[in-house]
Order: C-alpha cells, then sequence, then structure tokens
C-alpha cells in the first residue's frame, strides 16, 4: 500500500508521534510527503520516505496528482484547522480530490487510528 503523509508546522509533532506509535504497520508501506513533514518523519522514524516539495511550494498539488493516478491508498493529513494557511486553495484541492477517487484521508489523530487501525487488521476480510 502507498499512504501520504502530511501535516501542517503546529501538527507535526503530533503526527511523527502517531507514526512512531504505529511503526510496524507504517514500515509496511510505501511513504510519500511533503518536503519537511517528510524529512521529520525519516529523521524520526528511520523509515524511508519519498519527499516533495513542502505543502506552500507545492508539495500539496504533487501528493494531489499521485491521488488522481490512483496511486495513494490513503492520507494522512494532520491539519492544524486554528492557523490560516497561505496554501488554502492547494488543501482544499488535495481534500476534493480523496473524495472523488475514494482515497481514505485522515485529518486528526481520532480518525487517523480508525484509518491504521483497518490496515492493522488486515483491512477488509
Amino acid at each position: 500500500m502507498k499512504f501520504a503523509i502530511i501535516a501542517h508546522d503546529q501538527k507535526k509533532e503530533a503526527l511523527v508521534t502517531f507514526i512512531q506509535d504505529h511503526l510496524d504497520e507504517f514500515s509496511k508501506h510505501t511513504l510519500y510527503a511533503t518536503g519537511t513533514t517528510g524529512l521529520r518523519v525519516s529523521t524520526e522514524t528511520g523509515l524511508t520516505v519519498h519527499r516533495f516539495k513542502s505543502g506552500p511550494l507545492g508539495g500539496d498539488q504533487e501528493i494531489g496528482a499521485l491521488v488522481a493516478n490512483k496511486e495513494v491508498d490513503a492520507i494522512f493529513f494532520f491539519r492544524d484547522p486554528l492557523t490560516a494557511q497561505p496554501h488554502e486553495p492547494d488543501v482544499s484541492a488535495l481534500l476534493r480530490l480523496s473524495d472523488v477517487y475514494d482515497v481514505p484521508l485522515a485529518t486528526n489523530e481520532g480518525t487517523a487510528l480508525a484509518v491504521i487501525t483497518y490496515y492493522e487488521n488486515g483491512g477488509l476480510s
């Protein structure tokens, strides 16, 4: 499976911690990430992460292209709902693409736990 991982600045630590808590599962999958998030995840977990540009510099759109080409199975995007993002149109486009192509999208820890638990339990039986 292929997972995209993204986090706004105020949520990067939470995403890294979440991945560390589920390292066995994340290590089984190919990971794609926006720039800084990917660097932090790689550095702090030892996982191999294919990094794209930073979100505001086009990374969200690069991951959106993977979604549109059906090359992503799930997205873990820890968003900061309390801080305005200068690239909000790119974020909205990525969210829309996840709906169009029916790709699970976790935007917070609770949903991420549901998604990763699904994969840990082997998906649909």
